[in-house]
């Protein structure tokens, strides 16, 4: 239903051609670990940080054409695109935009050839989407920079290198790299949480970590802007992400209702079916259009999402994507409630949608603040 350029069809015909051979079999299978054969792969066929610059091993694209990997792998192996999600729109996006020559050389290549994935932390134990509560702090001692601080809900950290750690300096808020392998004696694991969907997320505190200037981001009012700008990024990552579960749910309702039969025809036939197949593709399109819509915006604008559009993409993506999973899984009956199940697990997974990379009710917020402060926007 979207016209793409020959470029983007051969990227998506591509994935989902590899996806099918390779990843089917195992999709599901992975229990809140890392799909490190289909990680590999991606690597190998070039297709980690497709929106990378090709100087550090990436493709040189953009990220809608990221975001239509997700897509396109995630209708097989959700797991894969959440690996894609964060390593192509999240913490390394944050890197190349931002960051030195010296950090982006030090961490790019390694993100695009699968050999290293790199944390993102914002969220304290009493600083969620509050950020102006953030106690994580970055002072000057002795003419270094030394980090302290703590931080919650960080997902990857037994696999990643490195955390980009969202902090206050005394000029305002900011952002930094720390290397996970040099600071090892410097930062403390607390705790490690199994969320729903069985993904392990991580507490831990920072003790006077030397932050080298290269590994500074962002720091101060105009740079921390700019920050919150890419978080736009994220958002627009995690619809794609919501967008791509619900095909992968759809995708399972249809073949499983015109194979299952009841009263000697199949249920997808019965007309109280066909309305849910019905009411979840027009729910899946709608979402798709909104996120769609704000990617190219971005690309047309210096590839900085406008906050209405992101948050309106984010915050209709999660709200569908309960829908539609819910519905999917009704489909299946008994079999979709089972534990082991694709829908009992995409039904876990699409939960999350409405938390990551802030809440509905943040989003909401975000919307009714763009409203005030500049109306619709014109459609000349």
């Amino acid at each position: 239903m979207l016209s793409l350029s020959a470029e983007q069809e051969l990227v998506v015909s591509s994935l989902e051609d590899l996806a099918a051979s390779e990843f089917a079999d195992a999709a599901f299978s992975w229990n809140g670990d890392l799909p490190i054969e289909n990680i590999e792969l991606l690597a190998d066929r070039g297709f980690l940080g497709l929106n990378i610059a090709e100087e550090y091993g990436g493709g040189g694209m953009g990220e809608f054409e990221a975001m239509l990997s997700i897509e396109a792998v995630g209708r097989v192996c959700p797991d894969t695109a959440e690996y894609l999600y964060n390593q192509q729109m999240v913490a390394p996006r944050a890197i190349e935009m931002f960051g030195s020559e010296a950090v982006k050389d030090r961490y790019l290549p390694g993100v695009t050839a699968g050999d290293e994935s790199i944390a993102v932390a914002i969220s304290e134990p009493q600083a969620g989407s509050d950020v102006g509560a953030m106690t994580t702090r970055v002072e000057a001692a002795d003419g270094d920079l030394v980090l302290n601080g703590e931080k919650v809900w960080v997902s990857n950290i037994p696999h990643a290198s490195a955390v980009v750690v969202w902090a206050k300096f005394p000029d305002g808020h900011g952002s930094v790299v720390v290397d996970l392998e040099d600071n090892e004696d410097r930062v403390e694991i607390e705790q490690h949480y199994t969320n729903m969907a069985g993904h392990t997320q991580t507490q831990f505190r920072m003790h006077d970590i030397v932050v080298p200037e290269e590994h500074v981001l962002t720091r101060g009012k105009g740079g921390f802007k700019q920050q919150l700008q890419a978080l736009n990024w994220e958002r627009l990552g995690s619809a794609t992400l919501a967008n791509t579960i619900a095909r992968c749910a759809l995708d399972r309702a249809l073949e499983y209702g015109q194979q299952r039969e009841q009263f000697d025809q199949p249920i997808a036939d019965f007309q109280g079916i066909e309305w849910k197949l019905a009411d979840m593709v027009k729910e899946l399109e709608a979402s798709r259009s909104l996120t769609y819509r704000a990617a190219m915006n971005a690309e047309e604008q210096g590839r900085i999402p406008d906050r209405l559009d992101a948050s309106l993409a984010k915050l209709y993506s999660g709200e569908m994507v309960e829908t539609v999973v819910s519905e999917a899984l009704q489909i299946h009956g008994a079999n979709g409630y089972q534990q082991g199940h694709a829908l009992e697990y995409l039904y876990r997974l699409a939960r999350g949608r409405r938390l990551a990379a802030g809440t509905d009710e943040i989003q909401k917020n975000q919307i009714a603040a763009a409203l005030k402060r500049d109306g619709l926007p014109s459609l000349t």
